[in-house]
């Protein structure tokens, strides 16, 4: 979710769409908003509500710079634990 943010904020609907778009599946506000929150509450990023000239008003969210490293380090963690698994994969074919 943090990885909608690295070009700007955005909003709920927005966040959700890109998720979508990128292959994780239609995610319910239910599911989006108390994550949301809980990133809000651990600093990683930080909301702010506008009010709206047409319709109801929208909290945007944008990364704060702890939220830009924990974004760096678990990619950085993704990237290790996708290559232990690859490894092992290979490791387990040759044994085949």
């Amino acid at each position: 979710m943090l990885s909608c943010l690295t070009d700007g904020e955005s909003y709920g609907y927005e966040i959700a769409k890109r998720l979508d778009e990128a292959g994780l599946g239609q995610i319910k506000g239910g599911t989006l908003y108390p994550v949301l929150n809980r990133l809000e509450e651990a600093g990683l990023v930080r909301a702010e509500f506008r009010a709206a000239e047409r319709g109801p008003g929208r909290r945007y969210y944008r990364l704060t710079p702890e939220g830009r490293r924990g974004l760096k380090e678990q990619g950085a963690a993704w990237r290790a634990f996708h290559r232990a698994v690859e490894d092992a994969l290979v490791r387990g074919e040759k044994d085949v």
